[in-house]
Formats: structure tokens, sequence, C-alpha cells
């Protein structure tokens, strides 16, 4: 003869997951409501912001988008996000920022950063500038910036640098330097050649420099420097 069965007790497992299915339909529920859902919500400490996650930054540091957020325990994930992008946004290194969230408590920073261009010599070392001609608050001897060096500010280069950056990045890493031998007329520094050009040289041009680098080099013959002021072709000039 058996006796009553006995009482088992709930799987904690299984509590755990209702629990995780009801949330997610509070979250769904509340989220979608007009303006009451993330009312309610951002009373919720479980919706406290525990974690930032800031990507894009290349150059900027974390720490002065953490300075300029100034997220307090209290703040919720549901807190207007439009007034933490405006802090971010007059850092003068952000090109342009946006905020996200990830439930429960993270916050992300997504960053656009106004990126180098060339560096300018300067009375204390060098300074950054960006394809805008705007000086930007990077110190080099700090944080190590791979750019050109130009003899000094030339809104015209550094615009074009800025192009060759974002359009081919490879030629780009190429140039050591660039200066303005005339009003028309610049000279670059690629790899280990002069090139010389005009002051309306376009990407397109400079990215011929390859092809005929190397055909001399299937020659066995190495240019000093290549000439591409003149239309149409470029002059190789042997040692």
């Amino acid at each position: 003869m058996t006796g009553p069965a006995e009482p088992r007790p709930a799987a904690p497992r299984r509590i755990a997951t209702w629990k995780l299915v009801l949330l997610a339909i509070l979250v769904a529920t509340a989220g979608s409501a007009p303006w009451w859902g993330p009312q309610v919500m951002r009373r919720m400490a479980f919706f406290r912001v525990r974690r930032v996650e800031i990507v894009g930054a290349r150059y900027l540091p974390p720490s002065d988008i953490l300075r300029r957020l100034a997220v307090d325990t209290l703040a919720s994930v549901w807190d207007d996000a439009a007034p933490l992008e405006r802090r971010v946004a007059a850092h003068p290194e952000v090109r342009s920022v946006r905020i996200s969230r990830r439930l429960p408590g993270t916050l992300v920073v997504q960053v656009s950063e106004h990126l180098p261009a060339a560096l300018v010599p300067a009375a204390d070392g060098f300074r950054v500038y960006d394809a805008r001609g705007v000086p930007l608050p990077i110190d080099p001897a700090r944080t190590p910036v791979d750019a050109p060096i130009l003899a000094q500010r030339d809104t015209a280069i550094l615009r074009f640098l800025g192009e060759l950056r974002d359009v081919a990045p490879g030629m780009y890493g190429k140039v050591s330097a660039v200066r303005r031998t005339a009003p028309d007329e610049l000279l670059l520094y690629v790899a280990t050649l002069q090139v010389r050009a005009g002051a309306d040289l376009t990407v397109a041009r400079l990215a011929e420099v390859d092809a005929v680098d190397q055909d001399l080099a299937r020659r066995q013959l190495r240019a000093a420097e290549l000439d591409l002021r003149y239309r149409d072709q470029v002059i190789a000039r042997l040692p």
C-alpha cells in the first residue's frame, strides 16, 4: 500500500523562465504604448543605467564621453536620450552621435569622429587637423596619429587628404608629406617617390602612381620622381 504522493517543489529554472517571459511581455506592451509605457518603466529600478557602452571612438577618450554624459545612478535607460546626445555632440571631435538602449540597463553610445587628415608643425610639436581645416583636440605625443605632414595649414590640401583617406585609404597611408611649391603646384612624398602634381590633383589621378610604379618595377627600373602635371600622361624621372 502506498502513501500519498509527496508534493514536488517547483523547478527554479521554470520559474525563472516564466519571469523572463512576463518581463518581455511587459516591455513589449509598455514600450508600444504611445506615452505611458516608458513613463512607467523609467520608475522601475530594473531599468536603471548600470553600464555605458561606447562604440566608434578611436581618438576620443571614453572618459571624455562619460564626463559629458554625466549619467547618475538613478538614471533610467528609458529617459529621453536627446539631452545626452546634445552634450556629447558638443565635443569638438564628435561629428555625430546616436544613443540607444539595450535592456535592461545598458546605454549604447555610437559616435562618429572628425578624423585627422594631416599634422602641421606648431610651437610645441604638431597639431592635428581634419579635412575641414579645423584643429582637433588630439595630442599626437599621447595618442599616435598616422597622417601626412604639411608645412602649414592649407585647407585645399586638407580637403584633398580627407577625401583620399575616405576613398583610397591604401594610397593615403603611403603619403608621408605634402607641400605647396607654387600656387598651382604640389609636391607629395608617396612611399619612396616624389610626386609632382597640379593643385587640382584628384584621387583618381594620384591612383595612377601605383600603376606606373608597378610597370617600372616589371622593367627593373626605379623612378626618383613622377610628374602628374601634364594631362593624360605620367612622366617618370629616373635617378
